[in-house]
C-alpha cells in the first residue's frame, strides 16, 4: 500500500522539484552572483541602497492594499445577498465565468472600454464631456485589478457565510441584537475565516501585478513587479531582476505567514 501511495507521488514531486524548487534555486543564484557569475552581495545593496527601488516596495505594497480593500468592501456584501437568493449556483458562475477568460484579452478589453475612443468616453460624449483620459491612471489599474480579483474573494467569504448556522443569527436577533450588532459580533467573526483565505488570494498576487501595470496603468504604476520584468526583458540585467524577485518572494512569504498566525490564533481562542 505505502508503495503504492509512493508511485502516485512520484509525478507531484517531479512537479514540485522541476517547476518550483529548482526555479527559486535559480532565481537565488542570480541574485548572489554578477554578470561573471561570481559571489557578490552588492545586488541586495544597491536594492536597499536606492531610493527608487524602496518607493516601488512602498507602491506595491500601497496599491495591493487598495486592491484588496476595495475587493473586500464590495464583494463581502455580495457573497452575503447571494446567500439570500434563490439559483445561488447560475449566481456562483456568472460570478466564476470571467476568471476563464485569459487576463490579456480582459486586459485588452478594457482599453477599448476606458480608452480616448472607448465606449466610456463615446458614452460622456453624448452628454458634451470629454474626452477624459481615464486609461493610464492609478484610478484604472485599480479599477481593473478589483474587478478582475472580486471572485477570488467572494468565493471564500460564500463558503465561510454558508457554513454559519442560520440558528445562530436567529438567536442573536431574538436575544434583541439589532442588525449591525448581529453582524459585528456574530456574523463577522464567524466568516472572518472566508475574509483572510480572501485577503491572502488577493493580496499576495497583487504585490506582484506586471501585466496590469503596463497594459492598463501604463508608465505611471511603477511596482516591484513591472521592476522585474524590466530588468529580465529590457535591460537583461538577470541578476538584478532575479534579487527583485527574491525580495518579492520573501514578502509574500511574510504575508502569508501572518496572516496564517493570526488564523490560527483565532481557532485556540475559539
Amino acid at each position: 500500500m505505502k508503495n503504492k501511495k509512493m508511485f502516485f507521488m512520484i509525478p507531484y514531486l517531479l512537479w514540485i522539484i522541476l517547476f518550483v524548487i529548482l526555479p527559486i534555486l535559480l532565481i537565488l543564484w542570480y541574485s548572489f552572483t554578477d554578470s561573471n557569475n561570481a559571489f557578490t552581495l552588492r545586488n541586495y545593496v544597491e536594492f536597499f541602497k536606492n531610493g527608487t527601488f524602496l518607493k516601488m516596495m512602498l507602491n506595491s505594497f500601497w496599491y495591493a492594499f487598495l486592491i484588496t480593500l476595495l475587493t473586500l468592501v464590495i464583494s463581502y456584501p455580495a457573497a452575503y445577498f447571494l446567500i439570500k437568493m434563490k439559483n445561488q449556483q447560475l449566481w456562483l458562475l456568472l460570478i466564476i465565468l470571467p476568471t476563464w477568460i485569459n487576463l490579456l484579452l480582459k486586459a485588452y478589453a478594457f482599453i477599448g472600454i476606458l480608452g480616448n475612443d472607448g465606449l466610456v468616453n463615446k458614452f460622456l460624449h453624448l452628454f458634451g464631456i470629454g474626452p477624459v483620459n481615464i486609461l493610464f491612471t492609478d484610478f484604472a489599474f485599480i479599477f481593473v485589478a478589483t474587478y478582475i480579483e472580486i471572485p477570488f474573494m467572494i468565493l471564500p467569504i460564500f463558503n465561510a457565510i454558508k457554513e454559519i448556522n442560520p440558528a445562530v443569527i436567529q438567536a442573536s436577533e431574538d436575544l434583541g441584537a439589532s442588525k449591525w450588532q448581529t453582524f459585528r459580533y456574530v456574523l463577522w467573526p464567524l466568516s472572518r475565516p472566508g475574509v483572510e483565505s480572501g485577503v491572502q488570494a488577493i493580496f499576495i498576487p497583487s504585490l506582484s501585478l506586471f501585466m496590469l501595470t503596463r497594459l492598463i496603468g501604463g508608465n505611471r504604476v511603477i511596482t516591484l513587479g513591472t521592476a522585474i520584468e524590466e530588468y529580465f526583458m529590457t535591460t537583461m540585467n538577470w541578476n538584478m531582476g532575479a534579487t527583485i524577485g527574491v525580495i518579492l518572494i520573501a514578502l509574500m512569504v511574510v504575508v502569508m505567514l501572518i496572516t496564517s498566525k493570526k488564523a490560527r490564533r483565532k481557532k485556540v481562542d475559539l
